[in-house]
């Protein structure tokens, strides 16, 4: 399921084979990222679908596995957010930072590294810009397109 304004763009990859992949509106999914699920088989029981909310921006090369993003996050480049793990709504995930499986990431918070882990709360202008990165991409698509 893909919301009104998302944009996938190059080379990403999304691939809801053997569970269900959920888009919010105005989320980009940028180049190389991958968004994929798990089965339901005998060690995962009913699987784990995907579940982007709305106004996420998914930074370059991104991977994220079975995983739930909430409203208005930013995952950065190369990011890695692994099975049933959730980032909270408002939240910046660094570049290159791994979630580990199960992770619960409080609403607005700042993670980075390998494994992840809190930072600091972010601001509410850097709140705010998780919605102008949303907003930019959105603009960006539509120039894209031509319309």
């Amino acid at each position: 399921e893909v919301g009104d304004d998302v944009s996938i763009w190059p080379l990403a990859v999304v691939r809801g084979d053997v569970n269900t992949i959920r888009i919010g509106a105005r989320t980009n999914v940028q180049d190389n990222s991958v968004l994929h699920v798990t089965h339901d088989g005998r060690y995962t029981p009913g699987g784990s679908p995907l579940v982007i909310g709305a106004d996420v921006t998914v930074g370059h090369g991104v991977i994220l596995h079975a995983c739930t993003i909430e409203d208005a996050c930013l995952i950065g480049m190369g990011a890695v957010v692994l099975d049933k793990a959730v980032i909270g709504k408002h939240s910046l995930i660094g570049a290159g930072a791994v979630v580990a499986p199960g992770k619960v990431v409080e609403p607005g918070s700042l993670w980075v590294g390998n494994p992840a882990r809190f930072i600091r709360k972010l601001t509410e202008t850097e709140i705010e810009s998780l919605y102008y990165s949303a907003e930019n991409y959105r603009k960006l698509k539509d120039e894209y397109l031509g319309s």
